[in-house]
């Protein structure tokens, strides 16, 4: 049993019955009460919603403030190569795209890492594009063997692998997982990844499973709304990280939305998402899933990241870079997207500060990891 085998449960016809069939007192009394079916998720995310958004966003602030108090934690996305074997037609390291590439060396990302924690962050996520061959397993396991005891936690946004290959990086001292499915509809999927081994739609599905088997603390999930109705793929990423939830409970379970933004190759998305969308999603999906932790990244601008802070999110980046060797050389290789909000870590900390937030660049200790094998939830106190 995987998480394909509950999609296969719910084909995108079904899911958009469900949107149609939702009307405006499905979601007062979806509203009304706490435990949340599928349905009710549905009912939050259709069109007849939006008068409602107001009151969806007051509870979904609410709920975030009792499950995860004021605490906002900081991590840095670090980008380590850009090389890629897929042929995704909206990402800026499609194999196609005639664009710088680069592969940084350990001592390369040592120095990237090491200018990250002067200025204060403590969570790194380690990002790649797909190259198994150029970028193997065993080049992130060298990473991480010499990054992790600078920082408190090591994530990865990389290829997806199998079991035995992600029991060899937790042994290594990663801890978290991230992996967008980009679109739970498999015939748009198909459409977006033309070639390369992304095109397997099944086996990047089932990536948090295997992760979470190896033993991965946390597990970071999300489509890259604007490739397919946004609504049917916010149904999903509910439906998903509920699976997780249920199935791999000893894990902590996060959700991110990031929408489309402009790459190298000029991609327009198909199903644009504006703002008041990405509210509806945030919030539909925070009382959905009232535990899960939800990420917000500098995709979004940084007046938009300040107003949606109340309403669910307990996890930011700040002062992103998307280019391998950004951070303390400038390099000039290829960034994945557009990056939105260009504040530093100590301007979006004191934007923070400012709304009675309490930001959070290091929030549980290493060496109580190491001893106990536990691992504390990102966004909780200090």
């Amino acid at each position: 049993m995987s998480f394909a085998d509950v999609l296969a449960e719910w084909p995108v016809e079904r899911v958009q019955s469900l949107l149609a069939a939702a009307d405006p007192e499905r979601v007062r009394r979806v509203l009304s009460h706490g435990a949340r079916s599928e349905a009710d998720l549905a009912a939050l995310l259709a069109s007849c919603a939006a008068p409602q958004l107001e009151n969806m966003a007051q509870r979904a602030a609410s709920l975030t403030r009792q499950r995860f108090g004021r605490a906002v934690q900081f991590y840095a996305p670090l980008y380590v190569s850009n090389h890629c074997v897929n042929g995704c037609l909206y990402c800026g390291f499609n194999c196609r795209n005639r664009v710088a590439r680069r592969r940084l060396t350990v001592a390369e990302a040592v120095h990237e890492v090491q200018h990250l924690t002067d200025q204060g962050f403590r969570h790194l996520l380690l990002v790649a594009g797909e190259d198994p061959k150029g970028v193997p397993v065993t080049y992130f396991a060298d990473l991480a063997q010499e990054l992790r005891p600078l920082v408190a936690s090591l994530s990865i946004e990389i290829q997806p692998l199998d079991t035995p290959e992600y029991a060899s990086l937790v042994r290594a001292g990663v801890d978290s997982l991230t992996i967008y499915q980009e679109t739970y509809d498999p015939v748009e999927y198909a459409r977006y990844h033309p070639s390369g081994p992304k095109r397997d739609f099944r086996w990047r599905l089932e990536t948090c499973d295997r992760g979470a088997q190896a033993g991965l603390a946390f597990l970071g999930i999300g489509a890259l709304l604007g490739l397919a109705d946004w609504r049917v793929d916010a149904f999903y990423v509910g439906l998903h990280a509920r699976y997780l939830q249920r199935t791999y409970w000893r894990q902590h379970v996060s959700v991110s939305f990031p929408r489309m933004r402009r790459a190298a190759g000029a991609f327009d998305p198909s199903y644009p998402v504006g703002d008041a969308d990405l509210v509806q999603i945030l919030c539909a999906l925070r009382l959905f899933l009232p535990d899960a932790g939800m990420v917000l990244s500098t995709r979004e601008p940084g007046a938009l990241r300040d107003h949606l802070l109340p309403l669910g999110i307990t996890r930011l980046s700040a002062g992103s870079r998307t280019t391998p060797g950004g951070y303390a050389e400038g390099t000039e290789a290829e960034g994945q997207f557009e990056v939105q909000d260009h504040r530093s870590l100590a301007e979006v900390m004191a934007a923070v500060q400012a709304q009675g937030f309490d930001p959070v660049c290091k929030d549980w200790d290493g060496l109580y990891h190491d001893a106990t094998g536990s691992a504390a939830i990102p966004g909780g106190s200090s």
